[in-house]
């Protein structure tokens, strides 16, 4: 592939290659095939707005409502091409064809004016004011706004155990679900670098207390953060 070739020529490889108007994803289909060429580590970022394809299209007929879409597979099918070509290849089962999809979108968190406990002051009812998150946000989302928040690679190993995200092994705990003590005390004893809540997984004061308390006992140069 000429392209790959270019790419070799102005870049090294553990850099990153990023194209703003990636289509149907060539660039990344090249990075891929360079390294499995010269066994470098170059990582690609693909940049498209999900342009509707032409209905009349073939692209649109086989089932690709945008060129994302066809961005997205091309990607998987080049990932695993490549591997198949080059299966005698010695290493060529650690070269990495995996990618994640992200979506711009705006801020997790709501407009909030007031805290809870100005509410509580005013006379209103506490019930609905407690989560300061978007109803239709899920947990990825929350995730991958605390990785942002804090500078974390997007692109970092992510694994989930339960109800807890191990980003980068234990360097950030994170966790948005209902907790109780134990799985506190599992996270505490992790001694993550970070250790993220949300503020609605406490079910009161006393709850938010004891995690401080819990992690002084197991963890204390954690970072703890609620959301």
């Amino acid at each position: 592939m000429q392209f790959a070739h270019l790419i070799n020529s102005c870049t090294n490889e553990t850099d990153i290659i990023v194209d703003f108007f990636s289509g149907s994803a060539t660039t990344a289909h090249a990075v891929m095939q360079l390294n499995a060429e010269d066994g470098g580590n170059r990582k690609f970022i693909m940049v498209q707005i999900p342009e509707s394809c032409d209905e009349k299209s073939e692209a649109y007929k086989a089932g690709y409502k945008t060129i994302c879409e066809i961005g997205k597979e091309r990607i998987r099918r080049a990932g695993a091409k490549i591997k198949e070509e080059n299966k005698d290849k010695e290493g060529i089962e650690n070269l990495d064809t995996g990618f994640r999809v992200l979506k711009l979108d705006s801020s997790n968190m709501k407009e909030v004016y007031y805290t809870p406990e100005d509410y509580a002051q005013m006379g209103f009812n506490l019930e609905g004011f407690m989560d300061n998150i978007k109803h239709d946000r899920s947990d990825e989302d929350l995730l991958f706004q605390v990785m942002l928040d804090l500078g974390i690679p997007l692109s970092a190993k992510i694994s989930q155990e339960g109800k807890a995200f191990y980003v980068n092994d234990n360097y950030l705990i994170a966790c948005f679900d209902k907790v109780d003590t134990n799985t506190i005390t599992e996270i505490a004893q992790r001694q993550p670098y970070y250790a993220v809540f949300r503020d609605s997984s406490f079910l009161n004061d006393s709850a938010l207390v004891n995690v401080e308390q819990v992690f002084k006992t197991y963890s204390p140069s954690s970072i703890r953060r609620v959301l």
